[in-house]
């Protein structure tokens, strides 16, 4: 491991609580080290209260921030004199800590505290850093782990057993500690959970926690166990439908709609492929806390209902034992190895599917490397459900806010990098579904940089692209519930007696072909929609009433609209449906050039802006206007609505 501490930058970030934040950084810059909101950081200050009176505060990361991008805002100031009496209790049960965790802070708008607060409140340094290194993790977990650190570490380090975080493992560091401490002390190791170091300054906390994982790295090195070659992964076949109904009956398992992320890089379809895969997964995660992400145990292979039954099992033998009412998680897995999809990971949201899959990629590599050096394995199923039972976190569960209402669900949006297309985009991740954009133009993979959105160059023109987009679409997200068809052309206002048939053609293959491929490609996956199928159509105005010099385009719309409609008739039974919207006058569109515009209002004998508001209600409509009657057209307000041509128009005479 590298030192990233560069004494240019340190000289930006003057007083200790800047110190800590610029460390904090270097440490949450290493996913080897820490992942999404993992390990702590603390710095213990000496400050002047109100009344003019000294006090020790011990500055420590709140509560779910992450260390990589975290300010000051996100540490939580707490005083010293009540964190060190709470160590010396006898038992503190994790309710009455939190509690007390609050009440300790000097600032009640800063974040919760870390449950590690007491403890790095007893170790006796100013600078206290927290990971759980990949590297160490892998030689813990292995039979014999404990024999492995004292032979890397000697006395550079305290070795304390696995006990539960919070209350419990500061008791005992703050009873073990001062024992067994000496003088070349650097660093705390808690088994099968991550690694401490400690200085009187940032610098030092941070580059004795470089080289103690160094240590560790050299150490798996030398054995043979730090870099695993796996076999080169053959290229993944279309597996769509494969996907899409997976997650569909785990969505049903969950009692939710879910993402489900598809991982076929060489690394997780070799892991899945493993002819031990069943021995090897099935021990546990690298770290307590992984729980919370990833459960106790992937799923190998597709059997949700066992998957299911086990999990049901495992929740009431050790809930009988607890002490306390307890409320069940879903039953749902959150990682599956299978040996033709490799592994997905699953969530209530893109984030959380996210998540899962980078803890459960570095898990691999844990696994991999403690089977090297003899033998994986994690800690008991009974300390696994402590963690992923804890009251505090059982409280979040009873507390947690509703989920958005498309939260878990997929839309796919043609047209989508401008106007009416990326409006839909925005007003579907506003409320909570995972979008994909597909649009001709290239940028449309950077429109946002986000776990919930990816896009794809796609011609519609050209039906293996299309093929193309819906595989990758499924892959990313896991199925398709919501299918916006907005992309289309607005020629040059042309008569009749001058349209030539390759113009007309050239409309209706992006108008109607298009559309008509599209539907149909979609519709298997559609039928799969944990919550019923949805598409929108965006039509036109045009429709029920066309304009003189768009012959293709009013043709192409009308056509499309029938279409829509028979689609409406044909797949009620697969319980998708499908409405259209006509907006008309929306000038904030890539199919509105100046040059367009300006030609039809000159066709009607108005200036431009006067035929901006050329309606009823003389108002503009605007591309967020129609997008969000799309997107609410896929929310439970039109659940038992198909077939509906909705007017988003202000009003047009002709149309009335």
């Amino acid at each position: 491991m590298t030192s990233l501490w560069n004494n240019q930058e340190a000289a930006q970030y003057a007083g200790d609580l800047a110190q800590r934040i610029y460390t904090s950084r270097l440490l949450g810059r290493d996913p080897a080290l820490v992942l999404h909101g993992g390990g702590n950081t603390s710095v213990k200050v000496r400050e002047t209260n109100l009344f003019g009176e000294g006090e020790d505060i011990l500055y420590i990361k709140g509560s779910g921030r992450d260390l990589e991008t975290i300010e000051a805002a996100g540490f939580s100031p707490c005083r010293m004199a009540p964190l060190l009496r709470l160590a010396q209790l006898p038992a503190l049960s994790d309710s009455h800590m939190a509690r007390e965790l609050k009440c300790s802070m000097t600032d009640p708008s800063a974040p919760a505290p870390s449950v590690e607060s007491i403890l790095h409140a007893v170790i006796p340094h100013k600078f206290v850093d927290h990971t759980h290194a990949d590297a160490l993790i892998a030689i813990m977990n292995t039979p014999d782990g404990a024999e492995r650190v004292r032979e890397i570490y000697g006395d550079q380090v305290v070795i304390l057993p696995y006990v539960m975080p919070g209350f419990q493992l500061a008791r005992l560091c703050a009873e073990t500690f001062p024992k067994e401490a000496g003088a070349q002390t650097v660093g705390i190791v808690l088994l099968q959970h991550g690694l401490f170091t400690f200085g009187e300054s940032a610098r030092s906390a941070y580059e004795r926690m470089v080289e103690l994982v160094t240590l560790a790295e050299e150490y798996l090195e030398r054995r043979g166990a730090r870099k695993i070659s796996l076999p080169p992964a053959p290229p993944p076949p279309e597996q769509r439908e494969e996907i899409a109904r997976l997650r569909r009956d785990l969505s049903i398992t969950a009692g939710k709609p879910m993402i489900l992320m598809t991982h076929t890089d060489a690394q997780c379809a070799a892991f899945a492929r493993r002819e031990d895969i069943t021995t090897l997964s099935q021990q546990g995660p690298a770290t307590p806390d992984h729980v919370l992400r990833t459960k106790r145990l992937p799923m190998v292979g597709r059997d949700l209902a066992g998957f299911a039954f086990a999990y049901e099992q495992y929740f009431h033998a050790h809930a009988a034992t607890a002490g306390r009412e307890l409320q069940m998680l879903d039953a749902a897995p959150r990682v599956i190895l299978d040996p033709d999809l490799g592994m997905l990971t699953a969530g209530p949201n893109a984030q959380e599917a996210a998540i899962a899959g980078d803890i459960y990629r570095h898990t691999i590599d844990i696994i991999l490397r403690a089977t090297a050096l003899g033998g994986y394995r994690a800690l008991s199923a009974g300390d696994l459900f402590d963690v992923e039972y804890w009251d505090l976190e059982q409280a979040k569960v009873r507390s947690a806010m509703a989920p958005r209402v498309l939260a878990g669900e997929i839309a796919l949006v043609t047209g989508a990098a401008s106007g009416i297309g990326k409006a839909c985009v925005d007003s579907l991740l506003s409320r909570g579904a995972a979008v994909v954009g597909l649009d001709i133009n290239p940028t449309i993979s950077q429109m946002h940089q986000r776990p919930d959105y990816t896009g794809f160059a796609c011609d519609l023109t050209d039906e293996t692209q299309i093929l193309r987009a819906m595989e990758s679409a499924v892959k990313a997200f896991g199925g398709l519930d919501m299918l916006i068809l907005n992309a289309g052309i607005f020629p040059k206002a042309t008569p009749l007696s001058a349209l030539t048939t390759s113009a007309w053609r050239q409309v209706m293959q992006i108008n109607l072909d298009a559309n008509l491929a599209m539907l149909r490609e979609a519709h298997p996956l559609l039928k799969l929609a944990p919550k019923g199928g949805r598409v929108v159509i965006i039509g036109s105005k045009n429709v029920p009433a066309p304009g003189p010099g768009v012959a293709a385009y009013s043709a192409s719309k009308a056509a499309l609209n029938q279409l829509a409609r028979v689609a409406a008739l044909e797949w009620g039974a697969d319980k998708i449906r499908i409405n259209s919207i006509h907006p008309n006058a929306v000038f904030d569109t890539g199919l509105w050039t100046e040059e367009v515009l300006t030609a039809r209002a000159r066709s009607y004998g108005v200036s431009a802006e006067e035929y901006k508001t050329r309606n009823v209600l003389g108002v503009e409509v605007r591309s967020q206007d129609v997008a969000e009657l799309a997107a609410e057209m896929c929310g439970p307000l039109f659940a038992k609505t198909t077939a509906a041509q909705v007017p988003v128009d202000g009003g047009n005479e002709r149309v009335i």
